[in-house]
């Protein structure tokens, strides 16, 4: 199992985060080469596509955790990313939030994916801060 844990601050309170990191038809705003569509309750489903064109994976998830506007549990349940992942939003004031994005994932390809794994954990972990710091401007230019 691999862990990522990334986290950003927000100069804004947590509604207009959990707004923003729950709309899928604007997701591809800040998230990194990702494209997502979905469900806003318990059992339901989000697909994200990340890549780009047509050359990518898609990356199916079922809610199994829903608190607005504090926190969001998924079960990724994809050929290529299977485990679990959650976002939070931790309320440090009343103009203030840090977004915490966790990732516990089942990694593919077998002993390959074991070998690759600290190879590509830094760049994965990069492009999600990178993501995440581009959602705390987008939230802070429209909040």
């Amino acid at each position: 199992m691999a862990e990522l844990v990334v986290t950003a601050d927000v100069d804004a309170g947590a509604g207009p985060v959990w707004a923003a990191l729950t709309d899928w038809a604007v997701h591809d705003r800040w998230m990194l080469l990702t494209r997502a569509s979905g469900g806003g309750a318990v059992g339901e489903t989000i697909e994200a596509f990340t890549g780009v064109g047509r050359v990518g994976f898609l990356d199916t998830m079922e809610i199994v955790v829903w608190e607005p506007p504090h926190r969001c549990v998924v079960r990724h349940t994809g050929r290529v990313v299977r485990g679990s992942g959650a976002f939070e939003v931790r309320e440090l004031g009343t103009r203030r939030s840090q977004v915490i994005w966790s990732e516990w994932l089942e990694l593919p390809f077998g002993r390959l994916g074991r070998l690759g794994w600290p190879v590509l954990r830094p760049i994965v972990r990069l492009g999600v801060a990178v993501s995440l710091r581009r959602l705390a401007r987008h939230v802070e230019r429209t909040a």
